[in-house]
């Protein structure tokens, strides 16, 4: 959610259910205590730091319910009285006829002492609404517990951060754990954020879900891939699972093209032909016994036309995984995109081939798929790769709603956007996955998921996840982040699809 979203929608909620700020706040607040509870122990020190607006309301009711359970809490309100009003006020004044003491912030040495002390923070003081660099006494009590030792827990998202898109400049406390009241907030999922959560955890405060508005944006899990993933009859034969071809591949780069491939036989695809050059074919054939070969016309050792491949017998195409950037290149991608029937994905060096013939890709009446990493995305849409960076929700779904794309924009977080801007975000994986040929086994997962799936999308996001949780599972066993190779990946898929298949 952005943190508009997040306004609508408690705003929708009390108008037409009821509900009220004060009740909203004190779901808030409990839930938020029971997911503290899961990190704390009864004989810690812990300090909750409150500050004004909804997010310090939310502070003097989690203070009140760990008091109330037995917890060691002081309780410390960081602004002036004047600034704590509405439902805040109110959570304020039942703390106190609880019988609980209130410290207020006068010096800034005495809270540090109270600090030193701690072994537990609760960073209630600012919530979603903060934009920019902070001001006193935040930035000076954020730089104090930044500072600290104490385990860190911040209330629905760090103070200083922001919670929407666009924004670099900022002072953000740094929290081990965040525990994120109803929904994520969009800059959970930003490279320039995210690591000031922590880990995260979601808490529902009981929104009505028939009510509230849609952001048409969710985060892909397990139970999504359970429920949406594809399953094979008994009688099924080869071609019931996909005919795909893959394109690409040369001399100087023969092994993006076979990682295309093994991933996407590895995958449950039915038929695969690999088109590649004449003198590529021998490098990766003795690896690929169960592909088919179709030689293409090559110029100076790359791919420079296809004009000899019957594209109606295929299903779906991948292509541009080792194909190069020449001038022939570009004209085999022009013939393909013209001829292929089905989705055809891009990736690698044919999103740089296609960048002039953008306005194409409208044109098609089968879906085009770009899985671009955020360079290969800067490139294509003219910015820059900090840019990309800090806004990948808003540029992608432009960028997918102008040319009637689906985007995969590739990253701890990736983000999958259909044409009509319905946008998930799939967050599995890890740092073994940052290193080349990751993307081209991608590529050949989805392929054979597109194949095989009723729905484009699911199979995007079921693919990156099977992507992510194979790295996951091969780095808890026999590898590390470090030593982790593409080709490792296609040999661990049995394993992830083998999970995946028996719980359908």
């Amino acid at each position: 959610m952005t943190a508009q979203e997040m306004y609508e929608r408690d705003k929708v909620a009390i108008q037409t259910t009821g509900l009220s700020g004060s009740m909203l706040m004190e779901n808030a607040g409990r839930a938020v205590s029971d997911d503290v509870e899961t990190k704390i122990e009864k004989h810690q020190s812990v300090i909750v730091l409150i500050g004004g607006g909804n997010n310090g309301g939310d502070g003097y009711v989690i203070a009140r319910t760990l008091l109330n359970r037995g917890y060691q809490v002081e309780a410390w309100q960081v602004v002036s009285d004047h600034k704590i009003q509405g439902d805040a006020l109110l959570h304020k004044e039942i703390f106190i006829k609880s019988g609980y003491p209130l410290q207020q912030l006068e010096e800034l040495g005495t809270l540090e002492e109270s600090l030193e002390q701690a072994d537990v923070v609760i960073d209630s003081m600012l919530g979603i609404g903060v934009k920019g660099q902070l001001r006193p006494p935040f930035k000076e009590v954020v730089a104090l517990v930044n500072k600290r030792a104490a385990y860190t827990i911040a209330v629905d998202i760090p103070t200083g951060v922001p919670a929407d898109e666009s924004v670099s400049e900022f002072d953000g406390l740094f929290a081990n754990h965040t525990t994120v009241i109803a929904a994520p907030k969009i800059s959970v999922f930003l490279e320039h954020t995210s690591s000031y959560y922590g880990e995260w955890t979601v808490v529902d405060i009981g929104l009505p879900t028939k009510k509230i508005p849609n952001s048409r944006r969710k985060l892909w899990g397990k139970s999504d891939t359970l429920s949406t993933f594809p399953t094979r009859q008994a009688h099924s034969h080869k071609g019931s699972h996909g005919k795909g071809i893959v394109v690409g591949g040369s001399f100087q780069m023969p092994g993006s093209i076979a990682m295309t491939a093994k991933a996407a036989l590895r995958s449950g695809i039915g038929l695969l032909t690999i088109a590649t050059t004449s003198n590529t074919v021998p490098l990766i054939a003795p690896f690929l016994q169960e592909a088919t070969f179709q030689q293409v016309t090559e110029e100076g050792g790359f791919l420079s036309s296809a004009n000899v491949v019957d594209w109606s017998q295929y299903n779906g195409a991948a292509i541009g995984m080792g194909m190069g950037r020449n001038q022939g290149s570009t004209t085999l991608v022009e013939e393909i995109f013209d001829c292929v029937e089905g989705p055809l994905l891009i990736d690698a060096d044919g999103l740089y081939l296609m960048k002039d013939g953008l306005t194409q890709y409208s044109k098609r009446k089968d879906p085009t798929i770009l899985t671009p990493h955020p360079g290969e995305f800067a490139h294509l849409i003219d910015r820059s790769i900090p840019e990309v960076m800090q806004s990948p929700f808003c540029l992608t779904r432009d960028f997918a709603l102008q040319y009637g794309v689906y985007v995969v924009l590739k990253g701890p977080s990736t983000i999958i956007t259909s044409p009509r801007g319905e946008q998930c975000v799939e967050v599995s994986g890890n740092a073994g996955l940052a290193k080349g040929g990751s993307g081209d086994v991608l590529s050949g997962i989805l392929l054979a998921l597109l194949l095989q799936s009723n729905s484009v999308f699911d199979a995007l996001a079921n693919g990156c996840m099977i992507h992510g949780l194979t790295a996951e599972r091969l780095t808890e066993s026999r590898h590390s982040i470090y030593d982790l190779l593409a080709t490792d990946l296609i040999e661990g898929l049995p394993n992830t699809f083998r999970t995946f298949s028996s719980s359908t």
